[in-house]
């Protein structure tokens, strides 16, 4: 990581949802949004340094935001930086464990 970038800045949130859900079911996989300039290195290090837990393999992907008619006209969510983490020990408790 660079010096001047901490954990928990490459970390934004964890992503709870009925997919998330289905992978930590299956598979142990946790999912997170991401800082979009982060790259694997460094969200694997911050994921360690912060849960205390050995990581696997991680996946990225960058979602684009919806453009969404609104009242003035086009409006756009932002996009999004996501990383799936698979672990090789250690579970994570992400409603209990502070980002």
């Amino acid at each position: 990581m660079s010096l001047n970038k901490s954990p928990h800045d490459v970390i934004i949130r964890p992503i709870v949802s009925e997919k998330s859900y289905g992978r930590i079911d299956a598979n142990g996989q946790y999912t997170f949004e991401v800082q979009p300039t982060a790259n694997k290195t460094e969200i694997k290090l911050a994921i360690e340094q912060v849960f205390g837990v050995k990581v696997a393999k991680i996946n990225t992907l960058n979602l684009k935001g919806k453009t969404r008619r609104t009242r003035t006209g086009l409006g756009k969510r932002k996009d999004t930086k996501r990383a799936i983490v698979t672990l090789r020990e250690g579970t994570i408790d992400i409603f209990t464990a502070a980002l």
